[in-house]
């Protein structure tokens, strides 16, 4: 059987995640670069330009990023990070964050994921107020094993460790960050990515098949949006329910 189609719309699915995970890069690079410039004398822009480079960025792309703050780039748009505050089916707590050129194009897309998906658009702090910032560090589990690194996190100012989505992550105030990833990186731990994350001061379970399905195929309309940064949530959905939902949308995806 002539498999062209499928195969090219599987190419066309790496793609556009290839082409987010650039441009996510570039965003977040061109608002560190805000504040300056110079990578040797901007560590915040030093740290996600060498992250960037992890992930297979040329350097042309990181390259115009940072000149959308320099002035050389005349035709750049100015990046901006936007908050959205929403309530999914079950009254799980979302906040989306997003990076954008262009405002209107973002909110009417967040806009039509929550509506599909049968959101509820909450006011200024409806939602924010049960999540606070963190970093989140993360550490590949093949690479160090789970208990050594626990081991390890009780001598550090780090606030909490977990093993969760094939990673061993590490939660520490922004303020610790920096003495809990020199204590690592001095005990030759090798650090994935630390990225900024919400942490809920409460959870949310969702026992019903129906509304776990709604919030799934709501989070997986966020990541592919080229707009959405990160997605921080408070449900809590069990193995088995989550299991029943994957298992669904595998079946009910189109395939020939």
């Amino acid at each position: 059987m002539w498999r062209g189609p499928v195969v090219q719309a599987r190419k066309n699915a790496v793609n556009a995640a290839k082409w987010k995970v650039f441009s996510m890069h570039a965003k977040l690079i061109a608002i560190a670069a805000s504040k300056w410039w110079n990578p040797d004398d901007n560590p915040t822009l030093a740290g996600l330009i060498s992250k960037a480079k992890k992930d297979g960025v040329p350097n042309d792309t990181i390259d115009r990023a940072i000149k959308k703050w320099t002035g050389e780039d005349k035709d750049a748009a100015q990046i901006s990070e936007i908050v959205y505050e929403w309530y999914a089916p079950g009254w799980v707590a979302l906040l989306i964050s997003t990076l954008t050129d262009n405002k209107n194009r973002t909110v009417s897309n967040v806009r039509s994921i929550f509506s599909k998906y049968g959101g509820n658009m909450g006011e200024s702090w409806a939602v924010s107020w049960m999540f606070h910032q963190k970093w989140v560090i993360f550490i590949d589990p093949k690479v160090h094993d789970y208990e050594s690194i626990e081991e390890l996190v009780f001598e550090t100012d780090a606030e909490d460790i977990m093993q969760e989505a094939g990673y061993t992550k590490i939660i520490t105030s922004p303020e610790n960050l920096h003495g809990v990833e020199s204590y690592f990186t001095n005990k030759n731990i090798e650090i994935y990515e630390s990225k900024i994350d919400y942490i809920p001061d409460n959870e949310i379970e969702l026992d019903d098949f129906d509304k776990a399905l709604k919030f799934t195929k709501m989070i997986e309309a966020f990541d592919e949006d080229e707009d959405v940064n990160t997605v921080s949530s408070n449900e809590v959905i069990s193995a088995d329910l989550q299991g029943q939902v994957d298992e669904f949308i595998e079946k009910n995806t189109f395939r020939t």
